[in-house]
């Protein structure tokens, strides 16, 4: 297994985020909290890296193709005061698709599908929406992703990657990982085996 260190942050909010739709591929933006969000993951970063004695410039900076992913990951690189466009496109990282569920709630998916609804219930790891993938499709592509990498990185992604590669580094097992919360505004600083997340108010929980 890769060794590489990981800044994982999950992309800012959008008003899908708001509305509890299933974003998965859709292509959403950033509403103003989550712009506001992105500035400040750039600015915990910095805090930790000059903590640290850490030259910014030393990671690799990876965003999913998702625009708000992208734009996350140029918010926290203007407030590192490095380039904002220059950072790399990984497709791997793109959200796990939702299929035909894509831009409904689950109440409205369970009034249009009830018996898919249940059965994603009980087995959320496993179960494919209709026209998506599953979280162990989605593990998949994001170990793959991870095991290609040779340095460090910062990454800008998605809730539901994160989850996946959270069963991959062997934090969380594949039944605990789809009912994880993951936040927004926040860094999770992930490594095999372990995580941590920095916050504004510092390191406020790890788990191993």
């Amino acid at each position: 297994m890769s060794k590489s260190l990981l800044y994982y942050v999950r992309h800012g909010e959008t008003d899908w985020n708001l509305a509890a739709r299933l974003q998965g591929r859709r292509d959403t933006a950033l509403n103003a909290r989550g712009r506001e969000q992105a500035f400040r993951c750039g600015e915990i970063l910095r805090a930790r890296f000059d903590r640290d004695g850490i030259d910014p410039t030393a990671f690799d900076y990876v965003a999913s193709p998702l625009a708000r992913a992208r734009k996350t990951m140029e918010g926290m690189r203007e407030a590192l005061g490095l380039p904002p466009l220059a950072y790399r496109i990984e497709p791997r990282l793109a959200e796990m698709g939702f299929g035909d569920w894509e831009g409904l709630t689950l109440a409205q998916v369970g009034e249009r599908d009830p018996e898919r609804l249940g059965a994603r219930e009980r087995d959320k790891w496993g179960f494919v929406p209709p026209g998506g993938e599953s979280y162990q499709q989605l593990c998949v592509r994001v170990s793959e992703w991870y095991e290609s990498l040779d340095r460090d990185s910062v990454v800008a992604a998605h809730g539901g990657t994160m989850r996946a590669l959270l069963v991959h580094l062997g934090i969380e097992l594949p039944e605990t990982a789809p009912r994880l919360s993951i936040e927004q505004g926040v860094v999770y600083l992930l490594a095999p085996g372990k995580m941590q997340v920095l916050s504004t108010r510092a390191q406020i929980r790890t788990a191993i």
